[in-house]
């Protein structure tokens, strides 16, 4: 599944909601990886307080990874399709 997030609060969020899916606690997620429940916490309730070692391990734990897509990119990709199919 493909998550667009532009703010802590939905990476946050959506970090949860993965997680609560796949029916693990916070303890059994930090397992996973070596991290500590309040460690988790923090990263699904304020991930601007954590290292980035600690999300992408997060990550790891969820069979999630990170990519990274231009919004410019993307914007103009989409302009220039209804040009081109306009002429």
């Amino acid at each position: 599944m493909k998550y667009s997030i532009s703010t802590t609060h939905q990476l946050a969020h959506t970090l949860r909601s993965v997680r609560k899916s796949y029916g693990l606690s916070q303890i059994d997620t930090g397992n996973r990886v070596g991290l500590l429940p309040k460690t988790i916490s923090a990263l699904e309730n304020h991930p601007d307080t954590v290292t980035l070692d600690s999300f992408f391990k997060l990550l790891s734990a969820l069979d999630l990874e990170l990519s990274i897509e231009s919004k410019k990119n993307k914007n103009d990709s989409g302009t220039n399709k209804n040009a081109a199919s306009e002429e």
